[in-house]
């Protein structure tokens, strides 16, 4: 049965369509990207209170109590004073101590949580604080250019970095000299990353490799260890098993600011689209409904899906499929390869969007 047909042949459904992703093409000035350089909307309310140490994992209630008091170290006056006297200035005054944070630890921990709960700790106003993932950083980048971004982020006092990634050699080249200027700048840091799967008995992203990966920028860190289980599968089943197209077509129908699409179609968009507008094309979505879901075939086009899926997580909207499972989305090749990591973490989300959109289809 074609989405049509299924919206078409049951009384029940609204009268109004679904929105489609493939027919958004979003434009995104570069002043909205720094100043969507803050927790996304899940993490709006997370607070060191909030978070919930699991009592088997000493280094969970730990990671609270360092980077409670980093946060507090963090009030006054910029280490370096204004920014645009920083900025022409030769060098600013050092400031004593590690002025970074990094996070070692594996999926599900709560490392974005304790990062979210650290930019809203900090004593300084919102403008004067930027958060947001390496690939936000990368594009930020790329929309302002080298000597811009290093101007704007050193307004800041503090940086946050989620889900730092290493697997670009040019990538990390330009992020870590690009940090290297902010920290002159008395900029702090804090980051994050992920479990590389293959680190058997470790389960999570050596902190050493990471040191050695920033390499200038290693003295400015101190690596924060936080052991646990993903929190997003604990005591619960793997990926749910998907809908029929009809129950997903249906669903779309009867709620007010969802979106359809068939899922190839969609991938094929999403080459059309930068990612650093994927944030943007699910502006005002209350779900994403997908029918005829399927292995993705490349790994450009499996890349995309991965931000897609971290933008759709980050806002909290419910991820309605038929077809395959997402657990199955990605090849064997592909989940032991360079990219594993940023795969593994988009079926984790997916999955949880996946349980987040049961509500959706009618009992």
């Amino acid at each position: 049965m074609s989405s049509s047909t299924a919206a078409h042949g049951h009384p029940s459904i609204a009268d109004v369509a679904p929105q489609s992703l493939c027919a958004r093409e979003p434009h995104v000035p570069a002043d909205r990207l720094v100043a969507e350089m803050v927790p996304p909307p899940r993490f709006d309310s997370v607070r060191f209170d909030t978070y919930i140490p699991d009592p088997d994992q000493p280094s969970q209630t730990e990671a609270v109590r360092v980077l409670s008091g980093f946060a507090a170290g963090l009030g006054g006056a910029h280490a370096s004073g204004s920014g645009k006297k920083r900025w022409f200035q030769k060098k600013a005054a050092a400031p004593s101590g590690p002025r970074g944070i990094y996070l070692d630890g594996g999926y599900g921990v709560g490392k974005t949580h304790l990062l979210a709960s650290l930019w809203h700790a900090t004593p300084a106003a919102p403008e004067q604080k930027a958060f947001g993932t390496f690939v936000e950083l990368t594009n930020l980048v790329g929309a302002l250019g080298f000597q811009q971004t290093v101007r704007t982020l050193s307004e800041h006092r503090l940086l946050c970095i989620d889900e730092f990634e290493l697997d670009d050699p040019g990538d990390t080249v330009l992020v870590s000299s690009l940090l290297s200027k902010v920290v002159e700048q008395g900029v702090a840091l804090a980051a994050t990353s992920n479990t590389l799967p293959g680190k058997l008995g470790e389960g999570r992203f050596a902190a050493t490799d990471f040191l050695r990966e920033i390499q200038g920028l290693s003295a400015h860190f101190k690596a924060l260890r936080i052991d646990g289980e993903d929190y997003r599968h604990r005591g619960l089943p793997q990926a749910p098993a998907p809908y029929s197209e009809e129950q997903v077509t249906k669903a779309a129908y009867a709620t007010g600011g969802a979106s359809l699409d068939d899922f190839p179609h969609l991938l094929a968009h999403l080459s059309k689209v930068h990612p650093s507008r994927y944030g943007a094309l699910t502006d005002d979505l209350t779900a994403v409904c997908l029918t005829d879901v399927t292995p993705v075939p490349d790994q450009s086009t499996a890349l995309r899906l991965v931000v897609l899926a971290d933008r759709l997580y980050d806002r909290e909207v419910p991820v309605l499929a038929s077809g395959v499972p997402f657990d199955r989305l990605f090849s064997e090749d592909m989940l032991n390869g360079g990219y594993r990591k940023k795969y593994f973490r988009a079926i984790s989300r997916l999955t949880a969007l996946a349980r987040d959109a049961k509500g959706l289809v009618a009992g």
